[in-house]
């Protein structure tokens, strides 16, 4: 029973060894080198007319990297647009439509100058001008209420219309969506789709990440924390297997404002504190630095 104990404590220590390497290296904590990884799902349903990237491609923000098919996202467009087209034919001219009732309503107020002129010298008749007046208030009534009408022909035209730039504007948003791009600079880490397949939105196509720029997920004690703040330095130095590891100049990026306990895999200066604080140091990749690695930090 013994035995067995010794062979478990030993083989404990050695997973912590692996984990952070020497314990003979001076640090004051160990984490993983991470990235921020960005899943790409598809955004729209059909098919994959084309996805043309692989693993390790290094891809440009913006830059179009696949294809859902989208002819019936497309014919639809186009049916909306003719609708639209037709629908604007619809609206009446109202100045033109009312040329003629405008034209007749001059000639009246013309004769009612002349008549009241003629009325004014004995020439004409009250009733003349009466008539006159009683035919103007009509014709002027019938104006209006046609002008209404046309009026509220184009309101309704123009809501139509409205409707049809809804439609127009997210069936052109579906076709943005059929196009896939990448939305960050970085390095494709993952694929999981391939040009042919059948998709639906939110399946996921690629992963992505920076490589550019990492952080070590490091854990320091409430003691250590004390000389520690918000854009301080500290040295990282990458656990690459050899006897002289390069080293890095980091930049403590965040600070959780919860203790934990520590994880099972990582290692601290003092391995009896049961609750430490997550930290995040932002380190520059030269090229050597992988996610997944182990990095001892250390406080300036």
């Amino acid at each position: 029973m013994k035995t067995q104990i010794n062979i478990l404590t030993i083989a404990t220590s050695a997973i912590f060894m692996v984990a952070c390497g020497s314990r003979n290296t001076d640090f004051d904590a160990c984490g993983q080198i991470n990235a921020t990884e960005i899943t790409v799902s598809a955004e729209n349903n059909g098919r994959l007319t084309d996805l043309s990237l692989k693993e390790g491609d290094k891809l440009m923000k913006g830059e179009h990297v696949g294809t859902i098919d989208s002819l019936q996202t497309y014919l639809k467009k186009e049916e909306l647009i003719k609708r639209k087209e037709s629908t604007i034919i619809k609206k009446v001219d109202i100045k033109c439509q009312m040329e003629a009732q405008y034209a007749k309503l001059e000639n009246l107020n013309t004769d009612l100058r002349r008549f009241q002129d003629l009325l004014a010298k004995d020439a004409g008749t009250q009733k003349q001008v009466d008539d006159l007046k009683s035919e103007i208030a009509i014709l002027k009534g019938q104006i209006a209420a046609a002008e209404q009408n046309y009026r509220q022909n184009n309101d309704e035209i123009d809501r139509e219309i409205n409707t049809l730039d809804v439609q127009i504007a997210q069936t052109q948003d579906m076709l943005d969506k059929c196009r896939i791009k990448s939305p960050i600079a970085g390095t494709v880490l993952s694929k999981y789709a391939e040009e042919g397949e059948l998709v639906t939105t939110g399946k996921p196509l690629f992963k992505i990440a920076d490589m550019d720029d990492l952080y070590v997920k490091a854990y320091f004690t409430t003691e250590q924390l004390a000389a520690l703040k918000l854009g301080d330095k500290v040295t990282v130095i990458p656990d690459d297997g050899t006897n002289t590891p390069r080293t890095y100049e980091g930049t403590v990026g965040w600070i959780s404002d919860e203790a934990e306990f520590t994880p099972k895999n990582i290692q601290t200066k003092n391995e009896r504190a049961d609750l430490v604080y997550a930290t995040k140091i932002y380190v520059e990749n030269d090229g050597y630095l992988r996610l997944g690695m182990y990095a001892y930090v250390k406080i300036k």
